[in-house]
């Protein structure tokens, strides 16, 4: 179980020490989040100041972006990196895609994101393989290709490719909460971002399922499972996420986490609250039994322990919810790595 690291929302100048220092200290990758900055950029300079660490977004949101935009820019930095760069993509949600990005959001967003994964590796065959472009889908109609506008191949060693034929030039990962996306990911993708919302009936019942009925249709090989977890060892930590999941819980689209757990009615009352702008009025209703069941929850010298019998048998790669920032906790880090490769 390979332990990640959290980029923070930091302006690019800071990227550099954070990326050294997250090599330095032992962690497997980096992931970035696109919040209040751009996901790709920090990763060309994680690329240049660093020489083993893995590199990612989680995630980037696809429904933002064109396959063109998206395949060459992850181009790119996996050549800048070479190969250490993973692609997580992601939705988002309705309200986002159309009031915060301009864009429409789709009658079947995983039909559309299915074409835009399939679109970027059309790119990447093309690119690499010298293969004429030609896809053709209900969202995307893609045939352009001329030798000025292609970078050509990149001199790394492909994997085999996750739908079992051909070759993956780029990891993909695919973000989700519920399950189409993730079944897609077991059909398509390397691996599956594990949304913070998430508990170990939610993952076992409903996610694993699904990513295992996806691979049964699309491969015949393992999808890497990353896990964003809450975790907490202080009361202010339990408190900052106690608003975490008050907050994500709030989203219709999560509901199925919570009814899972019978919980459907404080996720109501939470997006209602949410909806007149009561921030403050949520935190209340995530009693201790929410929390325990989506936060592990231990002394700081029993958290490593306690995180690998909430994910032992799930999780391929862990990152903590908690942002990595060098000289904020460096004994807390370095213990934890160490016990997580235990």
């Amino acid at each position: 179980m390979r332990l990640d690291a959290a980029l923070p929302p930091i302006h690019l100048e800071h990227v550099p020490e954070i990326a050294r220092a997250a090599e330095g200290m032992g962690f497997a990758a980096l992931w970035s989040t696109e919040t209040q900055h751009d996901p790709f950029l920090p990763h060309a300079l994680v690329a240049e100041h660093t020489a083993k660490i893995g590199m990612g977004t989680a995630i980037a949101v696809a429904f933002a972006r064109s396959p063109a935009t998206v395949a060459y820019t992850a181009w790119d930095l996996a050549a800048q990196s070479n190969g250490r760069f993973i692609l997580g993509l992601g939705t988002q949600v309705k309200a986002h895609i159309e009031r915060r990005f301009g864009m429409p959001w789709p009658e079947s967003p995983v039909g559309k994101m299915r074409e835009q994964i399939e679109a970027i590796r059309a790119f990447w065959d093309c690119w690499q393989n010298n293969s004429r472009l030609n896809f053709r889908g209900e969202y995307y109609k893609l045939s352009l290709m001329s030798p000025f506008f292609n970078p050509g191949p990149l001199p790394l060693t492909p994997s085999p490719s996750p739908t079992g034929g051909g070759e993956s030039i780029i990891p993909i990962y695919l973000a989700g909460v519920n399950t189409g996306l993730a079944k897609l990911a077991g059909e398509l993708c390397d691996g599956f971002l594990v949304h913070p919302l998430n508990s170990r009936r939610y993952l076992e019942e409903a996610v694993l399922p699904a990513i295992r009925q996806g691979e049964k249709k699309g491969k015949d090989r393992h999808t890497d499972i990353a896990v964003t977890a809450f975790a907490a060892s202080t009361p202010e930590e339990q408190n900052f996420c106690r608003a975490q999941v008050a907050f994500y819980a709030s989203t219709p689209s999560y509901r199925p986490v919570m009814a899972l757990h019978g919980w459907e009615e404080v996720a109501e009352n939470l997006s209602a609250l949410a909806a007149r702008g009561e921030w403050g009025e949520m935190f209340g209703l995530v009693t201790d039994d929410i929390l325990s069941a989506f936060c592990v929850t231990a002394p700081v010298e029993e958290l490593a322990q306690a995180l690998k019998e909430r994910y032992n048998g799930i999780a391929d790669r862990i990152t903590l919810y908690i942002p990595f920032l060098p000289g904020e906790r460096d004994g807390f880090w370095k213990d934890l790595i160490r016990e997580m490769k235990e």
